[in-house]
C-alpha cells in the first residue's frame, strides 16, 4: 500500500460538517479530492481551512493533465514532498506535524517510519545493482540520495 493512501484529512468531521456532505478521510482519494476542490465547495469552508486546501492544491495539483486530479502526479509530488522533509532532518513525528501545520494531513508516525525505511532500502538496491552494472554515476547518486534520508 502506497503511502499516499494512509494520508488523512485532518479535522476531517468538521469539514464534512462545513460541506454538508460526507467524503472519505484518505487526502488522494479521487472523491476527496473531487469533492475539495470544486469552488463551490471550496467557498464553503471557513479561511484556515480554504487556505490549506488551496496551499495542496497549488503544491500538488498544479499539473496540465488532462486527468488531473486522478493522473498520479499529485501523489508523486507528495512522495517528493516527504523525501524532501526527512532530508531536512525532520523524523517522522517532526514530518507529520509539518504536513498537518502545511495542509491539514496526518498519519501515522509508524506509516511515514515504514514508508521512509523502504525508500532507503530501495535506494541501497538501486546502488548495488548500479554498482554490478559498471553505472558509477547511478551508484553514487543513490548513495547520495540514501545517505540524505538516514
Amino acid at each position: 500500500m502506497a503511502i499516499t493512501d494512509k494520508i488523512y484529512v485532518k479535522n476531517h468531521q468538521q469539514i464534512a460538517s462545513q460541506l454538508e456532505t460526507s467524503f472519505p478521510k484518505g487526502a488522494f482519494k479521487g472523491a476527496t479530492m473531487d469533492m475539495l476542490f470544486q469552488a463551490e465547495n471550496l467557498a464553503k469552508l471557513d479561511d484556515a481551512t480554504q487556505d490549506r486546501v488551496l496551499d495542496f492544491a497549488t503544491d500538488f495539483m498544479d499539473c496540465a493533465c488532462e486527468a488531473n486530479p486522478h493522473c498520479g502526479h499529485p501523489e508523486e509530488k507528495f512522495v517528493s514532498y516527504l523525501l524532501d522533509l526527512r532530508a531536512q532532518g525532520l523524523g517522522p513525528d517532526a514530518i507529520v506535524d509539518v504536513m498537518g501545520d502545511d495542509y491539514m494531513l496526518y498519519a501515522y508516525p509508524g506509516d511515514v517510519l515504514s514508508f521512509l525505511d523502504g525508500a532507503v532500502r530501495t535506494l541501497e538496491a538501486v546502488e548495488t545493482l548500479a554498482d554490478v552494472d559498471g553505472r558509477d554515476d547511478a551508484a553514487s547518486e543513490a548513495r547520495r540520495k540514501r545517505e540524505e534520508l538516514l
